[in-house]
């Protein structure tokens, strides 16, 4: 057993994950951890991760197109929870073009942060990949370029040729890795999607939405961050400089804070883009799908950025690790021990309201050793305007 320094309550309803507070323990820890879990919801329709709480946001804006966007379909969230803050057709299926290589830089990042592949691998091409057209960097079938390399052009150029070159590479067969995407699509919940290539090119049936993206999106975002610094890059090159790149995604350099994530267009799709930024601990994911043009398609999903960063921001109730109140324990080894946040806590909310949040902690009485794995020992709720503010 690992020494374990605090014991930690996190939000709601508090479980133990394990042993402590025991003598026989007492070379081993001097407290424990607990973990949380919880049915309650609010009022909203959005999914919650379970170490935030959300909070009612106003939904006003909620499938009016009050905005006045040209665009078919457009959605607008907060990166951590999900919480939609803005919507336009969002389950219209639509022909996504290159924003369907989210879906396979998230696949690329999940083997990588897996231990599957790393980013000093090689990758050879093949004639498949090296066939393809639309955005590339037109690889030859007798060159390799490492696992970094490929998703650097991915990432910043779109290359078809490379996604193609990294589909077979992980999974032996284009074919076989667009089943992970759909594999993938359903574990997501996206229910409006089905991938038919890894790359985007335009095909029957290959379709997807605005809300589905915001899924992917986040996904990728929330769980492989270090994906931001391919998506991020202005101007870059490969093979020695000999081959220029440029991010396809104009915000990358006009926006303040932008973080990602991907463009695409095709003559069927139109303009497509899943926009994503952070400012003041705030991340946003804007989606925009079959934009009349390119530069609609920029300036709305800055529209909706602008509109979620001029009205909203994100309440920090406390970091992991810090301590909410040094309790007394009975007959334990120690006589006191901390609680203390097992993850960030914290909550989206319009701006000016956060003055009206309160904080409810609740403990049982008379707290004794021995503590046994999934004993609850209190909750700790927040309120807004006396209306509790819980998981969803």
């Amino acid at each position: 057993m690992q020494k374990n320094k605090y014991i930690i309550i996190i939000l709601l309803v508090v479980i133990l994950s394990y042993f402590c507070c025991i003598p026989s323990f007492a070379s081993d820890a001097d407290s424990i951890y607990v973990w949380s879990t919880t049915t309650d919801s609010v009022e909203t329709s959005s999914k919650i991760n379970a170490n935030l709480v959300s909070s009612p946001v106003s939904k006003e804006l909620a499938e009016n197109n009050s905005l006045n966007l040209e665009s078919e379909s457009a959605i607008l969230i907060e990166q951590m929870t999900g919480q939609i803050l803005y919507a336009h057709n969002i389950h219209e299926k639509l022909r996504p073009a290159s924003v369907t290589k989210v879906m396979s830089i998230l696949l690329i990042m999940e083997a990588i942060d897996s231990g599957k592949i790393s980013l000093s691998d090689t990758v050879a091409c093949s004639e498949n990949a090296a066939s393809m057209g639309g955005s590339q960097i037109w690889l030859d079938p007798r060159e390799t370029l490492t696992v970094d390399e490929m998703l650097k052009a991915i990432c910043v150029a779109s290359a078809n040729d490379c996604v193609v070159a990294m589909a077979e590479h992980l999974a032996g067969s284009e074919e076989a890795f667009v089943q992970r995407m759909n594999d993938k699509a359903r574990e997501l919940g996206m229910n409006d999607t089905t991938f038919k290539n890894c790359h985007g090119l335009d095909e029957d049936g290959h379709e997807t939405s605005s809300y589905d993206i915001s899924l992917m999106s986040k996904e990728l975002l929330n769980n492989h961050q270090t994906i931001t610094k391919y998506t991020t890059i202005w101007m870059d090159s490969l093979r020695g400089g000999k081959s220029g790149l440029s991010n396809t995604n104009k915000l990358i350099k006009t926006y303040k804070g932008a973080t990602g994530l991907k463009t695409g267009s095709t003559g069927l799709a139109l303009y497509n883009l899943s926009a994503s930024a952070t400012r003041d601990n705030l991340s946003l994911i804007a989606v925009i799908m079959k934009a009349p043009s390119t530069k609609v398609r920029f300036a709305e999903a800055q529209k909706l950025l602008d509109y979620g960063f001029n009205n909203f921001s994100f309440k920090e109730f406390g970091k992991k690790g810090d301590i909410v109140k040094n309790i007394p324990v009975n007959k334990g080894v120690v006589s006191n021990i901390d609680i203390i946040y097992e993850q960030n806590a914290g909550t989206l909310i319009e701006k000016g309201k956060d003055k009206n949040i309160e904080q409810n902690l609740k403990l049982d009485e008379n707290i004794s050793a021995p503590i046994v794995a999934g004993q609850k020992l209190g909750e700790v709720s927040f309120s807004l305007n006396r209306r509790t503010v819980v998981f969803n």
